[in-house]
């Protein structure tokens, strides 16, 4: 039996002008392409400009922001699975990233995401575990293999991840697909009640 791949979403979290987060991001798309049970949909915030302010609970949002809200929207509602790229900004993620986050409540529910971090010595490790707790309450499951790049501000110039970084990324889009399997067969049979 053939099982239809899964839609996955790499999510790169980073909108600081001279970042890193294009180059891992899409380091990181490359390693799942290569898998036959996966497709790919990068998504950057820099290509979504929602604003800080949000409509109260219940509103629509303004018309010119409706757009760039739907058409985010409507990729990861389609995805079956997350991976979210984020620098550490001040031993946690970026706001750019939680804005995003902070626009979509049910699009994450019932569905797996890893995390690809990096940064300084700690390689983005704190950034991730915030993540973790956001997650946790939108109802998502993060997997427990990450990536963490230690000081990566050399790497990837010539599209080269460091040393261990491929072998890190086979484990987590492994336990993404894992999950991402067992929790879409569990969504299409039961919906999931938020």
């Amino acid at each position: 039996m053939t099982t239809q791949p899964l839609s996955l979403a790499i999510i790169i979290g980073s909108a600081r002008g001279g970042r890193l987060g294009d180059k891992v991001g899409h380091w990181f798309a490359q390693q799942a392409r290569t898998r036959g049970d996966l497709t790919v949909d990068v998504i950057d915030v820099l290509e979504h400009p929602l604003p800080l302010s949000m409509p109260a609970m219940g509103e629509e949002p303004a018309d010119h922001v409706r757009p760039v809200k739907d058409a985010l929207s409507q990729r990861l509602a389609a995805a079956d699975a997350f991976v979210v790229v984020t620098p550490e900004y001040n031993h946690s993620y970026p706001a750019s990233l939680k804005n995003i986050i902070d626009w979509h409540l049910q699009e994450w529910a019932a569905k797996p995401v890893g995390l690809v971090s990096y940064g300084g010595m700690s390689g983005g490790l704190r950034a991730a575990e915030h993540l973790r707790q956001v997650f946790a309450e939108l109802h998502a499951m993060t997997v427990r293999e990450m990536v963490s790049l230690h000081n990566p501000w050399t790497a990837f110039v010539d599209g080269e991840a460091p040393q261990g970084a491929d072998a890190a990324a086979k484990k987590l889009l492994d336990q993404v697909a894992w999950w991402g399997k067992a929790l879409r067969t569990a969504r299409t049979e039961q919906p999931y009640a938020l």
